[in-house]
């Protein structure tokens, strides 16, 4: 995060701008992006509206009105988070697949804590990041991963009922009339399929529970034409099936299941190097047919695998993953995809920690939009430098596409 560019970095930086000012298509709305993202990127500890303005001005008089024009592009100007989003995207994906095939989408939440009550969609509410139920704004994300690299590509913002069913809030934070409220399932879901209308490369969808365990999130993301690896919960029930697909007595959950098994079908894998060494679990797996009440025929429903970690020393297993992957594929190779999830928290770190992506102090809902567009962009050419600089050692490209293995 730190690089400093050459003078090669700084002309590819100066037409990247470029490119986002032909998006936002408005010469105040271009100069004003560029201050606003260059304060992003810079080392002011807080990274919002009025500490980038005051870090801009060498003169302190300026101040006031670049804080006003500043203020103005993010909470009044419209222009479209998505065409931004795009560009960014296309950007760092253009950089990343040069070396390296798109093995994975993933899905998941982070929360953005806050003191007041006042800034959009806060309400105390569970976020991971914290661990903890707390004051705070939940953001769910779309990110594009390759073996190397995470580019996260997509964010929406979760509106409890109170922010969707109160005019009075609406009205204040400016939410628009077309927005309802929506489970995070389905913000994400509505960002799956953006990004497959734009025509992004394809990877294997990884989420956890909160919506692997959703029967609709599972089908859907199977009619846009993806193949998912998602955790659920233990009373998840399932039928066992035989090798011709057939199922086998009655529905168990996945944790009866999971105990019946016999303990020597579940091996070691180790998945990547960590700061102590491999990481290392044991896994079983088996196909199954999910048991949800949809209408559908089970007889007609997609088998999947089942894939269950127990890690020595643990009572029982502690981790249960449906995938819809094909049966040609290694269970090596289904843990090391199913694992890529955990790396999209080093992202939020980044996005946390060097690009202010929690910093927005406004409390509108078109202003957290652009902010976080910013954010975007900021990152997108980030990593694409960072790719540039310091390119992942060349790999066999056998076995590369997770989609390939699906088949």
């Amino acid at each position: 995060m730190e690089q400093v560019l050459d003078a090669a970095g700084v002309q590819r930086l100066e037409e990247y701008f470029g490119e986002i000012g032909e998006v936002l298509n408005n010469v105040r709305r271009r100069a004003s992006f560029a201050t606003y993202a260059m304060g992003l990127f810079g080392d002011g500890e807080r990274k919002s509206v009025e500490p980038i303005a005051a870090r801009a001005c060498g003169d302190p008089a300026e101040t006031d009105r670049t804080h006003d024009r500043l203020l103005h592009f993010m909470t009044d100007s419209e222009w479209s988070d998505r065409d931004v989003r795009r560009l960014a995207a296309g950007h760092a994906l253009s950089t990343l697949t040069r070396a390296e095939r798109v093995e994975s989408w993933i899905i998941d939440d982070t929360g953005m804590l806050k003191q007041g009550k006042h800034s959009v969609g806060v309400q105390r509410q569970y976020t991971g990041s914290a661990g903890k139920t707390t004051n705070c704004q939940i953001t769910v994300s779309l990110s594009i991963a390759t073996k190397s690299e995470h580019a996260p590509i997509d964010f929406e913002l979760y509106l409890p009922k109170k922010w969707t069913e109160d005019a009075a809030l609406r009205k204040e934070a400016r939410i628009p009339d077309d927005i309802h409220f929506r489970t995070k399932p389905e913000l994400a879901l509505e960002m799956i399929k953006r990004a497959v209308a734009d025509g992004f490369p394809k990877g294997v969808l990884l989420a956890d529970s909160a919506y692997g365990d959703s029967s609709r999130f599972r089908d859907e993301v199977r009619e846009v034409g993806l193949h998912y690896a998602v955790g659920i919960h233990a009373p998840t029930k399932v039928w066992r099936i035989d090798r011709l697909a057939r199922r086998r007595g009655k529905a168990l959950t996945v944790r009866e299941l999971a105990l019946q098994l016999d303990r020597r079908k579940y091996r070691r894998v180790a998945w990547r190097e960590g700061t102590g060494g491999k990481l290392v679990s044991r896994f079983a797996r088996l196909r199954v047919v999910p048991e949800h009440d949809d209408g559908w025929d089970p007889a007609h429903r997609e088998d999947v695998w089942l894939l269950i970690e127990w890690p020595e020393g643990e009572p029982e297993p502690t981790k249960y993953v449906f995938s819809s992957l094909g049966r040609g594929i290694g269970k090596n190779r289904l843990v090391r995809i199913v694992k890529e999830r955990y790396r999209t928290e080093r992202v939020y770190q980044d996005l946390k920690g060097e690009l202010g992506f929690d910093h927005y102090e406004g409390r509108r809902f078109p202003g957290w939009h652009h902010h976080i567009s910013v954010v975007l962009c900021c990152y997108a050419f980030v990593i694409s430098e960072r790719m540039r600089c310091f390119p992942p050692t060349a790999r066999r490209q056998a076995g590369a596409d997770a989609l390939a293995l699906s088949a």
